[in-house]
């Protein structure tokens, strides 16, 4: 059987924007950069609406597990769109 291989670039969908509605689109995907600081206090580092990344709660956000090939369009795409979030 065929396992298929999964990208390390992180993304979430948001489903609470409720403190921060300028900031985040609800049900919109997010590049999310690595931060194990941030992690272990519950946030995720999330690229938002600014183009900039902040901390933001973790549990307003869904972590989405996609296939590499899709991943790496996405994050080409964010790049593209926003040069410094290459």
């Amino acid at each position: 059987m065929k396992t298929t291989r999964h990208s390390a670039a992180r993304f979430a969908i948001c489903v609470d924007n409720s403190e921060y509605p300028v900031s985040l689109e609800l049900h919109k995907l997010y590049r999310v950069i690595p931060d194990d600081d941030a992690k272990k206090d519950g946030d995720l580092r999330i690229v938002d609406e600014s183009g900039e990344d902040y901390l933001y709660p973790a549990d307003y956000f869904l972590l989405v597990d996609m296939p590499r090939g899709i991943a790496r369009a996405l994050k080409e795409s964010f790049a593209r769109s926003s040069p410094q979030a290459g």
